[in-house]
């Protein structure tokens, strides 16, 4: 059986070494089958908690990926914050278990088991929702894209960095208002054969908003 063919054609793929581990992919030349190198198979991420923030160190170019693209998606939780998002009209606050006085405040006794009535007087009821969200149809969280750069201007003058939607599409601005289950990608993109190391950071849900609330429009991803 002759297996010449065969073997040629997984020479072009593959490179004379028919070595395929994703580490050494550059070195044959089949970086089409490196995770991360096209959106069309990028590498995966996942956000539950915001606010957070991705950091992404490496480097791209010059015998490595021209291209690298990873997914985000998020699947945030209502009831999990790690900071207090202030609405309109509302402030944050905070309680302790302190005993000691204050010359200009009282202590107070929450009863979460009582009753609730407004006072006529000009006192009303609160709600205490810990550090928890509420997400309405219309709520959109912040996607910050930070290029922190490495401060050398002749390697960050070369390197571009991208939001995309996720329908694939470059995304036009730095910002993206997104909702809380959606899935967004970046992208990193080598504009010189070089190898060009890369800082950057993806700030997710910074801030949380009303549709009406957004002040450009034209950031909120489209659906």
């Amino acid at each position: 059986m002759d297996v010449t063919q065969e073997v040629q054609r997984n020479h072009i793929v593959y490179g004379a070494s028919d070595y395929t581990a994703a580490n050494s992919l550059a070195a044959s030349n089949s970086l089409n089958y490196a995770e991360g190198a096209t959106i069309a198979k990028p590498a995966h991420q996942e956000c539950s908690v915001i606010p957070f923030t991705f950091r992404y160190e490496d480097e791209v170019g010059l015998f490595g990926a021209e291209n690298y693209f990873t997914r985000v998606k998020l699947n945030i939780l209502g009831d999990v914050a790690f900071a207090c998002f202030e609405e309109e009209g509302w402030s944050c606050a905070s309680t302790t278990t302190r005993t000691d006085s204050d010359a200009f405040y009282e202590q107070a006794i929450i009863d979460e088991s009582a009753i609730c009535v407004d006072d006529p007087t000009g006192y009303y009821c609160a709600d205490i929702i810990g550090n928890g969200i509420s997400f309405g149809q219309n709520t959109y969280l912040s996607i910050n894209l930070l290029n922190l750069k490495t401060g050398n201007m002749y390697i960050d003058d070369w390197l571009d960095v991208r939001l995309y939607t996720k329908n694939k599409e470059e995304h036009p601005y730095d910002r993206m208002w997104v909702k809380k289950n959606d899935s967004f990608y970046i992208g990193f993109h080598a504009r010189n054969t070089k190898r060009l190391p890369f800082n950057v950071a993806c700030v997710i849900g910074k801030e949380y908003a009303n549709y009406e609330s957004i002040p450009d429009k034209k950031e909120i991803m489209r659906r």
